[in-house]
């Protein structure tokens, strides 16, 4: 009886994996069509109005320059991808920590989220030379450049997140006796999540950009790197490879939190479709 029911769910499994496929097939169906499109139309305008590759190179160009530059340029993405992944880390180690801290305080909400909110202020351009000073050149500067720039949505999102909790169930819990750490975990904590990841989602792309503006200001490795040499060099379809790699690495990114979000708090996936579908 349990085999039968067994090779009866087995179907039933495969096609919702087909249909689940089927749905992100549609949904990213537009998008692609219209980067073929604009790609298409970038083509045949550089082969009609013959512009020359140094100036602006043709689609398949920079598909040729990716090929053939394909072992460069995997040396220096690497060394882009380690600044971006140990930079983010950091920001959201310490971006959550301090969320946290202002979550648990309001003294210290009103003492550190003005700092916080008015380091935006500070253009990173500026900021970034005077690293090169203090910590030297190496792997240091770039990752404190990326931890920056990655610092602020995640804690403004997840401290957006803490102060979103129902008031009513804190009410109740604390009636009940729990404790402010208490309250936290196990009200507060979870709420925030979905901001959490939010916030992590736009630190991560734009992580990306933090990482090249350390590489521009003083690197000897690193895809920004390879732009600033390439540039003297009229090899612009390399500057092309070099950044479509980059939007690659942002889009790819963006969509592994967007995985970890899933497999974290699915109950949150779940809510977020019936609303969907509810409007």
């Amino acid at each position: 009886m349990s085999a039968e029911m067994s090779r009866r769910a087995a179907p039933s499994t495969k096609r919702r994996w087909i249909e689940a496929a089927d749905e992100r097939a549609r949904r990213w169906l537009p998008a692609l069509a219209i980067a073929l499109g604009i790609l298409a139309i970038w083509e045949a305008l550089v082969w009609a109005l013959d512009v020359q590759t140094w100036l602006l190179p043709a689609p398949s160009d920079i598909g040729i320059a990716l090929y053939q530059d394909a072992s460069l340029l995997w040396t220096h993405t690497r060394a882009t991808l380690s600044e971006i992944v140990v930079g983010f880390g950091l920001a959201l180690a310490c971006g959550v920590g301090l969320a946290a801290a202002i979550g648990l305080s309001r003294t210290l909400e009103r003492a550190i989220y003005p700092f916080v909110i008015a380091s935006q202020t500070i253009p990173i351009i500026v900021i970034a030379p005077m690293l090169l000073i203090w910590v030297g050149y190496g792997l240091a500067p770039k990752v404190i450049v990326v931890a920056l720039i990655s610092f602020f949505p995640i804690v403004v999102n997840m401290v957006d997140g803490l102060k979103s909790v129902d008031r009513d169930m804190v009410s109740m819990m604390r009636t009940l006796g729990a404790s402010r750490w208490q309250v936290f975990f196990k009200a507060q904590a979870p709420t925030s999540l979905p901001y959490l990841f939010s916030g992590a989602r736009v630190a991560v792309a734009v992580s990306v950009i933090g990482a090249v503006i350390g590489e521009w200001v003083g690197s000897s490795e690193g895809l920004g790197y390879l732009m600033l040499r390439s540039k003297p060099q009229f090899l612009t379809e390399r500057v092309f490879a070099a950044i479509a790699i980059l939007s690659a690495l942002g889009v790819g990114l963006f969509a592994t939190v967007g995985a970890v979000e899933r497999l974290a708090i699915p109950w949150w996936r779940a809510t977020r479709g019936q609303r969907a579908n509810e409007i």
